[in-house]
């Protein structure tokens, strides 16, 4: 089992996906069969359910819907206390930052994300992928 942080936007793009087979999605089920464990913290799903909050979202989700699958997820994810701040600058995107601290406290092997300020970091620990990334390094590990 590989241990990840992913970043709001991939599990936002699992919850509104109408693609089984998307990246995202693909990662949600491989959390609910095991085969991920994934770590979450306060900040991150208030993050997710402020982005799912959203009136654009309405077309993908009923706000009752949002909540659900944020609520879901909680139950579903190691819950991890936020980092304590000030989290140390290294994202070109300060914001991001709080990721970084989260998965180095959590002790996760990856942080998930489509984020280019996060994927464009360089030696990183633990590493930033993409969610295709994600499912390869699984695929290989079989």
């Amino acid at each position: 089992m590989i241990r990840v942080v992913a970043d709001a936007n991939v599990l936002v793009s699992a919850a509104i996906t109408r693609d089984p087979n998307s990246s995202p999605a693909v990662i949600l089920e491989a959390v609910l069969d095991g085969r991920v464990e994934l770590v979450t913290s306060p900040a991150l799903l208030v993050e997710i359910g402020s982005v799912l909050a959203r009136p654009r979202i309405r077309r993908y989700l009923s706000l009752d819907e949002a909540e659900r699958f944020v609520a879901d997820l909680a139950s579903l994810t190691a819950l991890h206390a936020d980092a304590p701040r000030p989290h140390p600058a290294v994202c070109r995107d300060p914001a991001d930052d709080y990721l970084l601290a989260l998965a180095a406290a959590c002790g996760a092997e990856a942080i998930v994300s489509g984020d280019l300020d996060l994927l464009s970091l360089e030696q990183t620990e633990p590493v930033v992928v993409t969610p295709r990334a994600l499912l390869e390094r699984m695929a290989a590990e079989r």
